[in-house]
């Protein structure tokens, strides 16, 4: 590949967001507690396009789902920190920083990563959260 090439894709990469924001749900204020409001369980990614750990932890999540359908039962949604870290949400979940997984129902939060990149810890989020969302 040469480097135009890469530049390129590199740059369609990059303003695409994160991968598995577009087999979730896009974020905007509100929807969340909509969400939960329903009886769903969320599981939260609050993320931003330029972290390394961030891109390292959206592809576990995607190879995970896309290895059990079942995973399809939980409610993804992925949160831009660097637009929405100091909103309403970010601030009563004590989000302290980029690359934090949260999972949420009804009851309240089941479980949180800050800046793992673990498979079998997220895989081990993901299961708890598709416990809750199948229970």
């Amino acid at each position: 590949m040469d480097r135009r090439t890469f530049l390129l894709t590199s740059a369609a990469a990059t303003a695409s967001g994160p991968l598995f924001a577009a087999a979730g749900e896009a974020y905007s204020p509100g929807l969340v507690k909509k969400m939960l409001s329903e009886g769903k369980t969320v599981f939260i990614d609050f993320y931003t396009d330029w972290c390394t750990t961030c891109k390292r932890q959206e592809r576990v999540i995607g190879a995970l789902r896309s290895e059990n359908p079942e995973y399809e039962a939980i409610n993804f949604v992925a949160i831009n920190f660097d637009k929405y870290g100091r909103e309403e949400l970010s601030r009563e979940l004590g989000i302290p920083r980029r690359s934090t997984l949260v999972v949420l129902t009804p009851n309240g939060e089941i479980g949180r990563i800050v800046a793992g990149t673990s498979t079998a810890d997220i895989k081990a989020l993901m299961d708890k959260a598709l416990n809750a969302a199948t229970a």
